[in-house]
Parts: structure tokens; sequence; C-alpha cells
């Protein structure tokens, strides 16, 4: 087996039995990209001599001791360029680790490469990079989805280990379906989000992208926990991840929300998720039908309190300080007006431009209020429905990964593709995406991803159900010929 195949579990084995050294690993990766990334260019960049020196000074004996983790670009690690695949940060370079990262070094782990993106993490299919779009590579001419398409495309295509991506409507579970490999959005708060370049802080939350489950079990392990310098961070007793993994799904009781297979819903999605279903079902866990029945408003209220929340944070980007700066300009304020023009990339604009929109005088009682209100009614039934069952199942994303550009002139077709995953982030609650079958377009095998969620702070349980359907098919095991 090649090197850069392994899981990371299956890595740490050989490196603590020092089969294998941490130099090795990393040379054994940077040959990998050098094969396949021309072909999907899932990496804005990546540095094999500092990563090798690193390696040369690692303790494999810690718990990720020796493991090279791809990082998305918009995760800040010191010394690292930290661009958030836009114009606008071009030359920034991070002068801090996120708390993520200083965990992840914490337990050994080697922060490796920026990863692509959609711009400032707004989209669904990366094809909103100032650097050009990320291929699937189950087939370079489709999505690998969004916005951690490059995090996706580069586990599933063995040139990384596992990776950390953001998930503010979808941005994790939705490229890891896409792309056939687990991903995992944790409860808002059970990570810090400090490094994080925020996009909605209401909403975003980092978390792994991995080759199975039991890897997204032991990265949460390392970078879930409290922090000080994240006031929205959860001061909650952190558990084990790995020991729930073997409890199987016997005596739990699982909820197919009705309101998840409407119309749109591909046929053949539906049928390897109900499929999958049926298997939990074999194993021993009870499914019963639920409603969630303000579903329906989901995309509406999530694609104004986004926005809106994007306008503010985004302000802070005016060339000034630091990164891409206008030339030519007249004054201060001709100076920020050209260089955001310049800067900003159409997807980031238009929804800088809602987000201000809702958020001005006359609109803010009948758009941003009203979003708020909604967001507390879909709050609610996730919380009712969490009173008759241990977890939802349901499809991740409606269809399986799409053409590049088919989809670029209709955003609102766009925006769809995150219609199974965004309630998840506007209650706040867990969810993972793991494979749960193909379908053929065009002579190719497409993944399918089953998702799974859980009440706030219930990690342990979706990773369970998870790691017991994952263990009862090989799904996880194939691999793109690329």
């Amino acid at each position: 087996m090649e090197i850069t195949s392994l899981t990371v579990h299956e890595l740490q084995a050989l490196l603590r039995s020092a089969q294998i050294s941490p130099k090795e690993v990393i040379e054994a990766l940077g040959r990998r990209i050098d094969e396949v990334d021309p072909l999907i260019h899932g990496y804005l960049s990546h540095d094999l001599e500092r990563a090798i020196s690193e390696a040369g000074r690692v303790d494999v004996s810690l718990p990720l001791g020796g493991v090279p983790i791809s990082i998305k670009d918009v995760i800040s690690v010191k010394g690292h360029p930290c661009g958030c695949a836009s114009k606008i940060l071009q030359g920034y370079v991070a002068p801090y680790d996120a708390t993520v990262i200083a965990k992840l070094r914490a337990a050994g782990a080697i922060p490796f490469g920026r990863v692509n993106m959609d711009e400032f993490a707004m989209g669904s299919s990366t094809e909103n990079s100032a650097f050009g779009p990320t291929g699937n590579p189950w087939d370079i001419t489709r999505t690998p989805g969004g916005s951690s398409g490059g995090s996706a495309a580069v586990v599933a295509a063995d040139e990384g280990f596992a990776a950390l991506g953001s998930d503010t409507g979808g941005s994790i579970r939705q490229p890891a379906a896409l792309c056939g490999r687990v991903g995992l959005k944790p409860t808002y708060g059970r990570v810090s989000r400090y490094g994080l370049v925020a996009f909605a802080s209401s909403l975003d939350q980092i978390g792994p992208i991995t080759k199975d489950v039991r890897d997204a079990a032991i990265l949460m392990n390392i970078i879930a926990g409290p922090d000080n310098f994240d006031s929205t961070s959860l001061d909650d007793q952190i558990p084990d991840f790995t020991i729930a993994l073997e409890k199987g799904v016997k005596g739990l009781k699982l909820g197919l929300p009705k309101e998840y297979f409407i119309e749109g819903l591909d046929p053949e999605v539906e049928n390897a998720v109900r499929t999958a279903v049926a298997n939990l079902e074999s194993l021993g866990a009870e499914v019963v039908e639920i409603s969630l029945p303000h579903t329906e408003f989901a995309l509406s209220t999530y694609y104004i309190i986004a926005p809106a929340e994007a306008s503010a944070n985004l302000a802070r980007f005016d060339g000034v300080r630091y990164g891409f700066r206008a030339k030519n300009t007249n004054g201060l304020l001709d100076h920020y007006g050209k260089t955001r023009e310049e800067g900003f990339g159409p997807e980031v604009k238009r929804r800088i431009i809602l987000g201000t929109y809702v958020l001005s005088s006359g609109y803010y009682d009948a758009y941003y209020l009203r979003a708020q209100k909604v967001r507390s009614l879909i709050r609610q039934d996730f919380a009712t429905a969490f009173e008759r069952v241990d977890a939802i199942v349901c499809p991740t994303s409606p269809t399986p990964a799409f053409k590049l550009g088919e989809r670029t002139s209709d955003p609102l077709s766009m925006y769809l593709a995150d219609i199974f995953t965004l309630a998840a982030n506007i209650a706040g609650i867990c969810g993972i995406s793991v494979p749960c079958g193909f379908v053929e377009r065009e002579g190719k095998q497409l993944p399918v991803g089953l998702q799974i969620l859980g009440k706030e702070l219930n990690e342990s349980t979706v990773l369970r159900v998870a790691h017991a359907y994952e263990q009862n098919t090989d799904w996880h095991k194939e691999r793109p010929s690329i």
C-alpha cells in the first residue's frame, strides 16, 4: 500500500513502530502532490522544505506525532500565507497560529500546505477562488463542492492524510460527500474559532475532513475544547471521541425527516441514502419518521443572516494595513472603493451588498430581525426532534458533484446545493457526512454522502452511528483512479 493512501491511525502505527520516518512521510506526500495536483489544483501553496525540517524535530510518541494535516486557506498558521483564496489578501502572512493549529502542533502534527477554497468561504463549488477552481478527483470536470473543496479533494486524491476545513452552511459536509470522504461539523463553540478568518461569526465552525470516521474522532480529540481567546467557545468536558465508536447502533432511535426527501432530490441519491438507512436498521437501530417543519425557511434565513454578518466582518479589508492595494486612487474613499472593487470577487461582493441591504435602516426589521426569529423556530424544531430520537439521518447533498461552470451563472441553483446542510449551522448542532454509495454520470462513478445530525455536544453519538455504518460497508475504502 502506498504511504499516502494510509489513514491517520494507520500512519500513526507505522510512525510509532519506526517502520517509517516523518521525513519519509513528507517526501511521499510531496511526490504525490507533484503527480496529481496539476490535475486537481487542490493546493494553493506548500513548503516541502519547511515541513521536512519540522518532521526532523517531531516526537512520534505524541498523539499525532509526524502526521501532516492540510489546512484550508482561511485558518491562520504562523509564517504561512493566509489569503482566503482572495486577491484582497494578496501577500498576507499570518503572524500567529490559530488555536486549532497550536493544538495540532502540541499533538505533534505538522500543518502542511494551504488548500484551495471558495473566496472567504463563500460558495458551494470552490469555483469562487481567485486562483482558479479545484477539480473533483472522481471526475476533474466536476466540482469537489465547497467552500472546503480543496480540503476534501486533497484527502480524496491521497495528497493529504486529513485536512481542516470550516463549515458555515455545509462547507465541510457537502464537499466531503461529493468527494467520498468523511466530514464532521462540530457543535458551534465545540472548537475554537480563534485564528479562523470570519465569514459569519454565529455560524462558522472548524472541523476535520478525513478518510474514515476513526480519523475524524482522533482529530476531534485534539482540536476540541474551550479557549480563552474565543468567547463563544464552550466550556464543556471533552470526551475521548474514539471510545463510543465500537458501541454500535443497537437500541438507538434514528429520525428520518420527511422535509429532506423532497422534489429536487436526485432519485439515485435518495435510493443510496434510503439503502444506507435500511442498513442501519439491520444493525439494530430503530428508524422513525420525524418532521422539521420550518426546514423550508432555512435557505432564506441563512442567506439573510450569513451575508449580514459577512458585511460586518469583511469591512476590515480595506488595503490600508495589509493585502492588495489598488493603484492610482484619489483620496481615501476612492482607495477603499477601488481596492474592494478590484480585490473582492463577484460572489463576495454579492453577499456584502445583500448583507448591507438587510441591515440597512427600514429593512432591518423586515429581513434581519425576522430571520433571527425564524432561526429560533428552526432551533426549536431540532430540539423537539431530539426529544424523540438520538440522531437524524438524511442526505448530505441533493445531487452528486455537478459540472464545473454548470451553476456559476445561476446563484440560486448554486445556493440550493446546501439545502440539506445549512439548517444544522442555523441551529448550532453537530453533523457528519459519510460515504454511502455511488451514482454513475457519463461513465464516472460519483460519491453520495449520508448525513447524520446530532444535538448540541453530541458528537460522540453521530460518530458512533457513522462508524457503525462505515464498518458494515466498503464505500470509504473506494479510491478515485486519478
